[in-house]
């Protein structure tokens, strides 16, 4: 959430940074905080005024009736006073919570260095690692692990519908394998472990991000105020809500692990196969709780400790600076980072983002020196997908598959895989 005095004291940038977005149904939506704004503004200060006017009423009565005199005519007048502050106040209450509801739903203050973009097309490459090396044409990976008997589609959809699998033998103890490889990595790094609920009440999701950004992603619990969690990063960002970290105790660097929900809904026309877009799959989530002016160097930190994770899984990836039109609302830069695929092609595994104190201002989380002292504002939340299990398995089997279809286990999940190198149909 952006701060109410950036707007009111320079609105113009914060009209260039949704126009940057190309976001113009956001334009509009400031210019009626700028209003709703002003109005709680002057309907304030006319009740201060009011309420100052009455005590003095107030005090008139008083010693009008002490003197035993007629009160009727400041009585009445008072009453009438009442009437315009309780009617003031309303407006007031009214015109405060249109604002918050208008500042909950504008995006985050984009860096400058954000490339300008409408979408996904125009994301700039910064760099590329790792090649494939196939001497035989490749295949995907669906194909890969029905001939290794290692998914059951078929089944799981009965169940459940599709988007679901029964992963089955080695796969799912490949899935186990790279949670706890990405948990002992990033504990090696400094980050406390930490399995979250996997359900979320409303008001601590809507300090998160805008949930009406998340309709068509989000599992509702019927009948209850629950809704189950896309990512890890959001219980681990609300994990503070409403507290006071100390400075000396940042910065706070969280490994979260947990399945994630997605409804994923609205996905027509982009690759759906197999294990690479479900409703449920597990991930290993990075955030980080830190100081302002360390957010950018954890930012980077960040990133390269997902690197280092899909270098020593031998998956071959490039990293994209994420443009203007296609960051979504939560960060002021954002990294992803895509793997290549048997295909060829490169499609998304990680994101990284630096949310400045976008979250953190919507949760009130902020910092102070010590118990007690003055809060100095509010932290800055970075997040970054350790491994999300589903596409990190992707890119192993399709990335280190044999020409007889068998999977190769980089070395780094081995002593995981219970000393198993290599996945063979046998």
């Amino acid at each position: 959430m952006l701060d109410i005095k950036l707007i009111r004291e320079n609105p113009k940038i914060v009209r260039k940074n949704l126009e940057k977005r190309h976001d113009l149904e956001k334009i509009k939506l400031l210019d009626q905080i700028i209003h709703e704004d002003s109005v709680w503004r002057k309907t304030s200060i006319e009740t201060n005024l009011l309420k100052a006017k009455r005590n003095k009423f107030s005090q008139e009565i008083a010693a009008l009736k002490q003197q035993k005199k007629d009160a009727s005519k400041p009585i009445k007048e008072m009453k009438e006073i009442n009437a315009k502050i309780s009617a003031m106040e309303n407006k007031s209450k009214e015109s405060f919570e249109k604002t918050r509801k208008g500042l909950m739903k504008l995006p985050n203050m984009l860096h400058e260095s954000v490339p300008f973009g409408k979408d996904d097309t125009e994301n700039v490459e910064i760099k590329k690692w790792g090649k494939q090396k196939f001497g035989f044409p490749a295949n995907n990976h669906l194909d890969l692990l029905k001939n290794l008997n290692l998914i059951d589609q078929e089944n799981a959809n009965k169940l459940s519908g599709h988007g679901f699998f029964y992963l089955k033998n080695e796969l799912a103890l490949l899935d186990l394998s790279l949670i706890r490889f990405g948990l002992d990595f990033l504990a090696k790094k400094g980050f406390d472990i930490i399995e979250p609920p996997f359900m979320m009440r409303r008001k601590p999701y809507e300090g998160v991000t805008d949930l009406s950004d998340f309709e068509d992603v989000l599992y509702k619990v019927e009948n209850e105020d629950l809704h189950l969690i896309a990512t890890a990063e959001h219980p681990l960002a609300a994990m503070h809500m409403d507290d006071t970290l100390l400075k000396e105790k940042l910065p706070k660097k969280l490994a979260g692990f947990s399945p994630c929900f997605r409804k994923e809904v609205g996905v027509h026309g982009k690759y759906t196969r197999g294990l690479f877009r479900m409703h449920h799959f597990n991930k290993v989530e990075q955030f980080v709780f830190c100081a302002p002016e360390d957010s950018w160097k954890i930012f980077e930190e960040l990133q390269q400790n997902t690197e280092e994770i899909l270098q020593q899984l031998n998956i071959p990836y490039r990293v994209v600076n994420v443009c203007t039109g296609d960051i979504g609302i939560i960060a002021a830069k954002k990294y992803d980072i895509e793997m290549l695929m048997a295909d060829g092609k490169y499609r998304e595994i990680s994101s990284n983002s630096n949310c400045t104190d976008f979250q953190a201002r919507r949760l009130n989380i902020k910092h102070a020196q010590k118990e007690g002292a003055k809060k100095e504002g509010f932290v800055h939340t970075v997040n970054n997908t350790g491994i999300a299990t589903s596409r990190a398995m992707i890119g192993i089997i399709e990335n280190n598959q044999q020409e007889d279809g068998s999977i190769k286990i980089p070395k780094a999940l081995q002593p995981y895989m219970n000393g198993l190198k290599e996945i063979t149909k046998d």
